[in-house]
């Protein structure tokens, strides 16, 4: 499938918070994570993270961030599991949204980051460099 993305385009997003949520938790599940929640799941850490998604198997996790606004991602720089990312949660960590809100050169040192476009996921940067991610 050919899909044509223009990089750097800002459009005010068209996705809920909750429905790019339900979508990352789905997007977890057809990659492997067969035990997936998305923040309709309320659980914490001691530092205070929230998942918006986070999937689980088999000696590894996936955590993906949603963001729906700039403003959102900023502010998120400052909870201390970003600060501190062996506080956050998740082996692999995402941040997800919709073109115009999260670059690549936002992303902290060891993220991805996926796209919605169409309601499909693309994979902007940093997917499957490890092998943890092929054993299903």
């Amino acid at each position: 499938m050919n899909i044509e993305y223009q990089h750097n385009v800002a459009q005010p997003p068209t996705l809920t918070h909750g429905e790019l949520c339900r979508i990352a938790c789905d997007f977890l599940q057809r990659e492997g994570f067969k035990v997936a929640f998305n923040d309709r799941f309320r659980t914490k850490t001691q530092y205070g993270e929230l998942p918006d998604a986070i999937g689980f198997r088999k000696w590894t996790s996936c955590l993906i961030e949603v963001k729906c606004s700039r403003a959102d991602l900023l502010a998120d720089r400052k909870k201390r599991f970003r600060i501190t990312p062996d506080k956050g949660m998740g082996n692999w960590r995402f941040f997800l949204s919709e073109p115009g809100i999260v670059e690549i050169s936002d992303l902290p040192e060891g993220w991805g980051l996926l796209h919605v476009i169409d309601g499909q996921v693309i994979n902007i940067h940093g997917w499957k460099g490890n092998t943890m991610w092929l054993q299903r």
